[in-house]
């Protein structure tokens, strides 16, 4: 079976795993693979160093064997899914309005809510742990949400400084606390 250790790797057979791989590997070899989608949230209106962060966290999600969830849009949502389907994962986007049509082009799997912003509370609610990249008002409600419902919150590029949240220095940081999360359950 796989161990986490301090230093942040993973050991199998005698020999260490980085994060990345432990994570990829529990995820081909399961007979229970950990399906439970990794979300990314974070402003509409974002730019720069906000979106290669969150495209850089769609990612290391994909890599690591996980589906992306999200809110399907623009911003952040589009760029961690785009890291996510230029790395081979699905994508699934929890849309505000009636229709797919405001999906951005990388979802895999649009669902329509027309429920407006309360979608907010299905993409805290549906997944195991949440990221989030950036800050805005409807990043911060999910942040609260997924708090409340006992979600792991990940903080990356100016996530909000909120009580729970677990700030990491950078992206390569990802991995190792996805790791710690779930490989721990």
């Amino acid at each position: 079976m796989y161990e986490f250790d301090p230093t942040a790797r993973i050991v199998r057979r005698g020999g260490p795993l980085s994060p990345e791989a432990a994570l990829a590997a529990l995820q081909r070899q399961s007979a229970n693979p950990l399906r439970m989608p990794i979300g990314v949230i974070g402003p509409r209106e974002a730019e720069g160093e906000t979106l290669m962060l969150a495209e850089a966290a769609g990612a290391v999600i994909a890599r690591c064997g996980f589906t992306l969830l999200c809110g399907g849009r623009q911003g952040v949502m589009e760029a961690a899914s785009r890291g996510a389907a230029t790395a081979g994962g699905i994508v699934v986007g929890i849309l505000p309005e009636e229709d797919t049509s405001g999906a951005n082009p990388y979802v895999t799997i649009p669902i329509a809510t027309g429920i407006g912003e309360a979608r907010n509370a299905i993409v805290a609610r549906a997944c195991r742990c949440l990221v989030a990249v950036g800050n805005s008002l409807g990043t911060l409600s999910e942040v609260a949400l997924a708090l409340r419902f006992g979600r792991a919150v990940f903080g990356l590029g100016g996530a909000a400084q909120v009580e729970g949240v677990r700030h990491l220095a950078g992206v390569d940081d990802l991995a190792a606390g996805l790791a710690a999360e779930l490989i721990a359950d």
